[in-house]
């Protein structure tokens, strides 16, 4: 019921407008959301996605300051990603780490968009240019500096038939202006899945992977 309530007034429902009033501790011309003591209407917006809860922020200063709890975001990174940093106290706040979390996981989708897709000069926008990032293929050869990583990157696209996949288990891990990712690649067509590891730098407010690293992973029969 708290889920359906909140729902609805994100969409602009869920009854008066104007200011809230307390009237013998009842508030007068607020929804049914905003007369829920504070534990529970958490709760309820627990079970909303992340348009869901950035669209009730803008609905009112009550709802905003409900939409932006704590609680409610660490709740929603664990919906949404993993429950193994349930120890981390993020710096800026879970809200800002969520939403940290999701670019960079939408930058990794978007690293294997581009192998899929064979766009060397979008691998050349992904990848921060200098001397220090390295990329290990799954071959075992390793490329050090943009400029032999990007030949490796040609040479794979010019030889290689357009390559299909599955990602599985991806785990993030956001630090400051440093993140990486972790993942099983499970290549179509190849009975043996692959380890990667994607890491990225914040340099002139945006991503760049700096690190890819992918190996064959054991096998374990029977």
């Amino acid at each position: 019921m708290a889920a359906t309530v909140t729902a609805n007034y994100s969409n602009g429902g869920g009854g008066g407008g104007g200011e809230v009033v307390e009237n013998g501790g009842v508030q007068t011309g607020a929804s049914m959301m905003e007369q829920l003591v504070p534990e529970i209407r958490t709760h309820a917006l627990s079970y909303l996605d992340y348009r869901s809860l950035c669209r009730l922020s803008m609905t009112n200063s009550t709802m905003r300051k409900a939409a932006n709890d704590d609680n409610a975001w660490k709740s929603l990174y664990h919906k949404d990603f993993t429950l193994e940093q349930d120890s981390v106290t993020p710096p800026n706040g879970w809200k800002a780490y969520y939403a940290a979390t999701r670019d960079i996981l939408n930058i990794n989708a978007e690293f294997f968009n581009i192998i899929r897709e064979q766009q060397l000069a979008a691998m050349g926008l992904l990848w921060f240019n200098a001397d220090f990032v390295k990329c290990i293929h799954a071959s075992g050869e390793k490329f050090s500096g943009y400029t032999a990583v990007m030949e490796s990157w040609q040479q794979a696209f010019s030889w290689e038939q357009s390559v299909d996949f599955q990602i599985r288990d991806v785990r993030a891990r956001v630090h400051s202006d440093m993140a990486w990712v972790m993942l099983q690649a499970n290549v179509v067509m190849d009975i043996r899945p692959y380890n990667v590891t994607n890491a990225f730098e914040f340099h002139n407010g945006r991503w760049y992977m700096v690190h890819h690293h992918s190996s064959a992973a054991l096998v374990h029969n029977g």
